[in-house]
Formats: C-alpha cells, sequence, structure tokens
C-alpha cells in the first residue's frame, strides 16, 4: 500500500473511532484480591495453609460501557466475570460461565431503567451493602450464611440458605427512578421450560437513603438453578440432608444500617422457606448484627456476626450455624488497600474451627 493511502485510511479510521468515542464510552475494569493465610470452616476435614483468591471481593473483570441517545435516554451494558487469582483459572467454579458476573444491556432514562441479560439476583445487592465485609465469600458472615456451601460436593456440611445463586441469568428487571431517597427494584426469570406453569424466578428489592440512614426491604422466589439450569436450586446434596428434593424457595430479607460517624452499626434478619418432594419442608432464620469503626482516614475496624437457625422436617433434627468475624482494612491509595481477618466457625453438627488472613486488593 502507498504511504499516501495508508495515512489516508489511518485518517478515515481514526475520524470513525472519534465519532464513536464521542457517543459512546467503553471501560475495562475489574478487581485483583489475593490473601495468605490458615482456613478451617467448621466441619472440615483438615485445615489449609492456603494462598487464595477473594478474601473480601471475589476477583472480576469486565467491560462496560454507555452511549447517551439523548433526550435524557442511555443506553448501557456489562460484561463482566470471575477469575482465581490464584491458579489463573476462569470462574468462581468450574461451572460458571465465561460472563458469569454480568452479561446484559440496559436502557435508562426519566422513567427509570430496563435491564435484560444475566446480572445480580434481587438479594445480592441488599446483602453486600449491609454488612461491612461488603461480597466476602470468604469471611463476611452473612455473605458466608447466604451463598456458600461448605464442605465436599454431594456432602455438605452446611448448604447455603439461599437458593438460586447470587446472580440470575435470562432475567429482566426494572428499577424505578429514585424519589426522596426511595427506589424499588422488580426482577423475572422466565425459565425457559417451554410451560406457562413451569418453575420460574422472580423477586423485588427496595432501598431508602436519608444521609446516615439506610434500608433495604427484599421479596424472592426461586425455582431455577443458575447459571446452569436443570441442576438443584438449593445444592446436589441427598446425605445425610436432601438439599437436592428443594423445589422451590420463598425468601425475605430486611436490613438497616446507621452511621454515627464514630461507627457505623448495620443489622440484617432473613427467613428463607423451602419446599422439597415428599411434602417436606424447610426454615432457615438468619440474624446479623455488625460495625465498621474508622480508625483513621485510611482504617477501619471491622466486626460481623451471624447467626442461622435451621428446622423442618426435611432435616430430621434442627441444626444451626454461629459465625464472627473480625478484621482491619487499611486503604493504601483509593484503589488499593491491605487487610487482615480473624474468623470464628461453628456448626451444631461440629466443633468450632478458626481462620486468619492477611491480603491485598486492587481494583483498576
Amino acid at each position: 500500500m502507498k504511504k499516501s493511502n495508508a495515512a489516508a485510511l489511518a485518517a478515515v479510521m481514526a475520524a470513525a473511532c472519534g465519532a464513536a468515542t464521542a457517543q459512546t464510552s467503553v471501560v475495562i475494569n475489574g478487581v485483583v484480591d489475593m490473601y495468605a493465610g490458615s482456613l478451617k470452616y467448621s466441619g472440615d476435614a483438615a485445615r489449609r495453609t492456603v494462598v487464595n483468591n477473594g478474601g473480601l471481593t471475589t476477583s472480576q473483570w469486565g467491560f462496560m460501557g454507555v452511549e447517551d441517545l439523548g433526550g435524557g435516554l442511555k443506553a448501557d451494558f456489562s460484561l463482566s466475570g470471575f477469575f482465581q487469582g490464584d491458579t489463573g483459572a476462569a470462574g468462581r467454579f468450574g461451572t460458571d460461565t465465561l460472563f458469569s458476573r454480568h452479561a446484559y444491556i440496559g436502557l435508562s432514562g426519566s422513567f427509570g431503567k430496563v435491564m435484560v441479560g444475566r446480572f445480580g439476583a434481587p438479594s445480592f445487592l441488599p446483602a453486600l451493602q449491609f454488612n461491612p465485609f461488603g461480597d466476602s465469600f470468604q469471611f463476611s458472615p452473612l455473605i458466608l450464611h447466604t451463598y456458600v456451601p461448605s464442605g465436599p460436593v454431594g456432602a455438605r456440611t452446611w448448604a447455603a440458605t439461599t437458593a438460586g445463586d447470587s446472580g440470575w441469568s435470562n432475567q429482566v428487571s426494572y428499577a424505578t427512578p429514585v424519589y426522596k431517597g426511595l427506589q424499588a427494584n422488580f426482577f423475572f426469570q422466565p425459565g425457559e421450560t417451554g410451560k406457562p406453569d413451569g418453575p420460574k424466578n422472580y423477586g423485588a428489592n427496595a432501598f431508602y437513603n436519608n444521609g446516615p440512614l439506610g434500608l433495604t426491604m427484599v421479596y424472592t422466589h426461586v425455582g431455577v438453578s443458575n447459571p446452569l439450569s436443570g441442576a438443584a436450586i438449593l445444592d446436589a446434596t441427598a446425605a445425610p440432608v436432601n438439599y437436592g428434593s428443594i423445589t422451590s424457595q420463598n425468601g425475605y430479607f430486611v436490613g438497616a444500617r446507621y452511621d454515627f460517624k464514630v461507627v457505623k452499626a448495620y443489622a440484617t434478619y432473613r427467613h428463607n422457606s423451602n419446599d422439597a418432594a415428599g411434602g417436606k419442608s424447610m426454615d432457615d432464620h438468619t440474624y446479623t448484627l455488625s460495625v465498621s469503626v474508622p480508625t483513621s482516614a485510611a482504617g477501619a475496624v471491622l466486626a460481623s456476626y451471624a447467626d442461622t437457625e435451621r428446622s423442618g422436617s426435611l432435616l430430621g433434627a434442627d441444626r444451626s450455624r454461629d459465625t464472627l468475624t473480625l478484621g482491619y482494612n487499611h486503604r493504601m491509595s483509593a484503589r488499593t488497600d491491605l487487610y487482615a481477618i480473624y474468623m470464628s466457625d461453628r456448626l451444631s453438627t461440629a466443633s468450632r474451627e478458626r481462620s486468619a488472613a492477611l491480603g491485598i486488593r486492587h481494583r483498576f
């Protein structure tokens, strides 16, 4: 290609890119979170010394963008997946899809916002925002009890309380405009079974923020697993408790937080009611109390306690779990922080065990 032609082509491409970027902004972002520590959850067969991923936030990466369509209307998208920084493996676990965190497109305006695709379940953002350890799937007592099973696959020592994963696939949602600090969100996942009366997921949440006060409430109905349809909605375990026989779940969650400046206090309550094959059932009641105490402009002491009481004809005998986590988080910059964590965990069917970790988190 002649130099003049190459220069002309480069100019045209530059002009095209300039026109596109003038209307649309696209960014690459994510989190890398790694820690080293000694782990043993209650019921585990052995203690592990680990270099692990996601002490405070599951490592993730992705693309997001927004286009201004004019007249107050905007289109946006997000494609985001998880990865395991300690090994380089994709996803949180082997069955995760490429963009298992987010894969959606949205349209927003004065009417609110509509989203279609895969994104957070109604219960996820409220749980994340109403405990000081955020979305720590390793150490947050609320997140551990809510979403994280323990013990070997097919023989759990503990099945998570909330069915259907922290993200829902094939869903549509509507978010209302914010009015005097109040916003509501509605979610629907049709199940795609080809049967009008087939299993499906639906729910709603609401947030109220007014100065130091924050409140939330959630309702969910789960009949479909995520991200893979056809799997058990809670856990595939058949013994000693047949969690795999659970066919539907109705859940309620309320949370409150208040920033007293010298301390931020949190309290939550969750009730999940499960129906299982053969007319059996299981109920979970989870309470949490938490605080975040700033020690300086860059640091905070974190403490959180969760207690879950599990009962019902599916169990044979009632079970419970309580977890206490203490931590210190120190911000090195707006994007990088260091943390230290100690956790005490006990199942009613096993002895109390303790874990400790030191970690670093970087956002990009």
